[in-house]
């Protein structure tokens, strides 16, 4: 019964991989599609979060499976427990990258924000591509090193996100109306993404060391 149960938690592991890996590529195409004016990229990411939401599904319902018939204990409780919360973490980060995406592709073939954005944009990017490279191999490796620099570093990311509030008010804006919204709800969305980034990071603390950094009030995770 030991040799089936650590297989089939093989296989959720492997479609966890998998997730992470489509969510790195989401966010890269995101910012692709952002910052390029690539509406094929655009679409990629759009179409991709199909599967996305697919393998989500396919791990609950292996989880729950486990749950039900091997009662597990201990680590192996922690590990299948987490694995839902991870998979509901990517999921949603799917989802901001095809929210990203969709933006892109609605304004195509005109730059969704304008010039004086670029740069910091492409700097919100950059931090984002880091991340979501991290992420993977934090992931197949159950890294807790690289975990804890994904939970660090997130406070770039947040001094970032906060001076498009000062770029939305500044006198030198040159965009329109509904430029400004864009700007606005992506750089929003940017944020949030960092945000589950580091909630999948904090859950892989958990899995390796058994300390739960949710706890901590700085610690909870983002809706």
């Amino acid at each position: 019964m030991r040799v089936i149960f650590n297989e089939e938690l093989k296989q959720v592991a492997d479609d966890l991989d998998r997730m992470a890996q489509d969510v790195s590529q989401a966010i890269h195409g995101a910012g692709d599609a952002l910052l390029k004016s690539d509406v094929e990229a655009a679409q990629t990411v759009i179409d991709g979060d199909i599967e996305i939401d697919a393998l989500e599904s396919s791990v609950i319902d292996q989880c729950i499976r486990l749950l039900a018939k091997q009662s597990p204990v201990a680590t192996d409780l922690r590990v299948i427990v987490s694995t839902l919360r991870l998979s509901a973490r990517f999921e949603r980060m799917g989802d901001l990258a095809r929210h990203i995406a969709e933006t892109a592709r609605r304004t195509y073939p005109q730059p969704t924000l304008p010039p004086e954005t670029q740069q910091l944009f492409t700097e919100m990017q950059e931090f984002l591509d880091m991340t979501a490279d991290r992420l993977v191999s934090m992931l197949a490796d159950r890294d807790a090193k690289t975990a804890e620099q994904i939970i660090v570093d997130d406070d770039q990311l947040d001094q970032l996100h906060h001076q498009t509030f000062d770029l939305a008010l500044s006198d030198e804006w040159t965009g329109s109306k509904q430029q400004m919204i864009d700007m606005v709800l992506l750089a929003r969305f940017m944020e949030r993404l960092g945000d589950h980034a580091v909630s999948a990071a904090r859950r892989v603390v958990y899995i390796v060391s058994g300390f739960d950094p949710t706890k901590e009030p700085a610690g909870e995770d983002p809706d």
